[in-house]
């Protein structure tokens, strides 16, 4: 495989967001008189805004409906975001070589609004040559549309593209379009084994992540 592009996830792999997401949805869920399952957080790792507005709304029992919850969320979640973006070490750098190899792109399931913001507040923004969120798509993550979207707009077939993800579910939707997958897992969020036999390599950190070990060499 001749690697053609790159495209990176936003949560979790270029921002240390997803125990932001975990306590602001906790703390909503409670407000609302709703219930957190031990298994809740991963179900919702990968979800679009329409998925987990509707999975809170429903099986968790907020009662709001599913618009109303998507908002409230949203907008806790900006308004985090307005005092600080917590990016993880190494990410400025890693993006900032891959762009000096190839074009790059993003697929997240953040919404449109909290992408633009992170991106653009922390200066990445102008390393990107598409952006994408799952709600932009039919169907979120574990399904591989957004990384079909993102390939396309690039004008790559996605067999041709690296795709680095942080998730189980993630994985399986850069696995199922076609990509080559470097996992960089975060230590409080492990991966599902099945999920794990699907990258091609796995790191600890972006720091490790190099032309040289995206293009396989």
């Amino acid at each position: 495989m001749r690697i053609t592009a790159v495209v990176f996830d936003m949560d979790g792999v270029l921002i240390d967001s997803e125990p932001v997401w975990e306590r602001v949805r906790r703390e909503y869920v409670a407000e609302k008189g709703g219930r957190w399952l031990p298994d809740t957080q991963k179900r919702l790792m990968g979800m679009s805004t329409g998925e987990w507005s509707e999975y809170l709304s429903g099986e968790l029992g907020v009662g709001e409906p599913p618009e109303r919850v998507a908002d409230d969320v949203i907008e806790r979640m900006a308004a985090q975001y307005d005092r600080s973006v917590p990016l993880l070490p190494g990410a400025v750098a890693a993006v900032q070589r891959m762009s000096e190899n190839w074009p790059l792109g993003v697929a997240s399931s953040s919404p449109r609004t909290l992408i633009d913001t992170v991106l653009g507040r922390t200066g990445l923004i102008e390393f990107f040559d598409v952006t994408f969120s799952t709600e932009e798509v039919d169907r979120g993550k574990p399904a591989p549309d957004v990384y079909v979207a993102v390939a396309g707009f690039l004008r790559k077939k996605s067999t041709d593209c690296a795709a680095v993800e942080d998730s189980s579910n993630g994985l399986r939707a850069a696995h199922a379009a076609g990509m080559r997958v470097i996992a960089a897992p975060r230590p409080e969020y492990p991966l599902d084994p099945d999920a794990r036999a699907l990258a091609d390599q796995v790191i600890d950190g972006l720091d490790e992540l190099t032309p040289a070990l995206v293009a396989g060499n």
